[in-house]
């Protein structure tokens, strides 16, 4: 149980997403019952937290939604996530949640309604939201080379910032070495996030025919002053599949992340090459 300032116990949960192990996934906290928390209490209990994410669990505004949640990181609130989503509507599930709609999660949040289907074996997988891309300022290039070493950045398609609620500089790579081979500096990926706006840099790269992931992908931001890579980006994966498929998968379509952060447990993402993306 949490207790706020206002005194009134708080029910949450807290969800390992994007795995089957215990303790080798994302964790979020997931407060069930928001109702009366203001602005800076959500903030205050997100600190407390000390998690990546904290979401609280709100009545739903729209009428197609189970529930309505907001995202906050120990900084500030996030319209969309993807970890959060898929651990908050678990959270629900496993606390006797109804959907209006059978075998789907309908949740409001900063960027709409976000679809989370329940697979046949019980795991849940979220709609990507759609992305809005803009192209990098060509001045930030020499940054960004300094950011990445000793990478060099791939001539096509150049870095475009994705935003999807969230906003990351989406960069690539060669090959799927070079990204592993990349030792970020944080001061200059905190310039980047500055100077371009975003929430972090992710880079990728197509892995070679023998390997079973068709990309590498590896995401980095500096929060509260200490450069995170982060195991497993739920946006992240979401960016840049909308922004293969709007290439048409020229590589593929599936995905790994976290090779480096947890040795024998990287995480893979494949996606459907229609619209509608999960």
């Amino acid at each position: 149980m949490l207790r706020s300032d206002d005194v009134t116990p708080r029910a949450y949960k807290q969800v390992d997403v994007f795995t089957a192990t215990p303790l080798l996934g994302n964790p979020v906290a997931v407060v069930l019952e928001a109702e009366g928390l203001n602005d800076a209490q959500m903030l205050a209990l997100a600190r407390w937290t000390n998690l990546s994410e904290t979401t609280f669990v709100l009545k739903p505004t729209h009428p197609a939604a189970d529930y309505k949640v907001r995202i906050f990181t120990t900084e500030k609130e996030l319209p969309f996530a993807g970890h959060p989503t898929l651990g908050t509507a678990h959270a629900l599930l496993e606390a006797g949640l109804a959907p209006k709609r059978p075998g789907t999660v309908m949740q409001e949040c900063g960027v709409g309604l976000v679809a989370v289907n329940i697979l046949p074996d019980g795991t849940l997988a979220f709609a990507a939201p759609e992305v809005e891309f803009r192209p990098m300022a060509a001045e930030e290039t020499e940054r960004l080379t300094a950011a990445l070493r000793p990478a060099v950045i791939a001539a096509s398609p150049l870095p475009v910032i994705a935003e999807m609620g969230i906003r990351w500089l989406m960069v690539r790579l060669p090959d799927a070495q070079s990204c592993l081979a990349v030792t970020p500096d944080q001061a200059t990926i905190k310039q980047l996030q500055t100077a371009c706006d975003v929430d972090g840099v992710v880079i990728y790269g197509a892995c070679s025919a023998t390997e079973p992931a068709d990309y590498e992908m590896r995401a980095f931001m500096v929060e509260c002053g200490v450069l995170i890579e982060d195991p497993v980006t739920g946006s992240a994966n979401a960016c840049l599949a909308r922004l293969l498929q709007a290439s048409r998968f020229p590589d593929g379509d599936r995905t790994a992340q976290g090779y480096l952060v947890r040795p024998g447990h990287p995480t893979e993402s494949r996606w459907p090459r229609e619209r509608a993306l999960y």
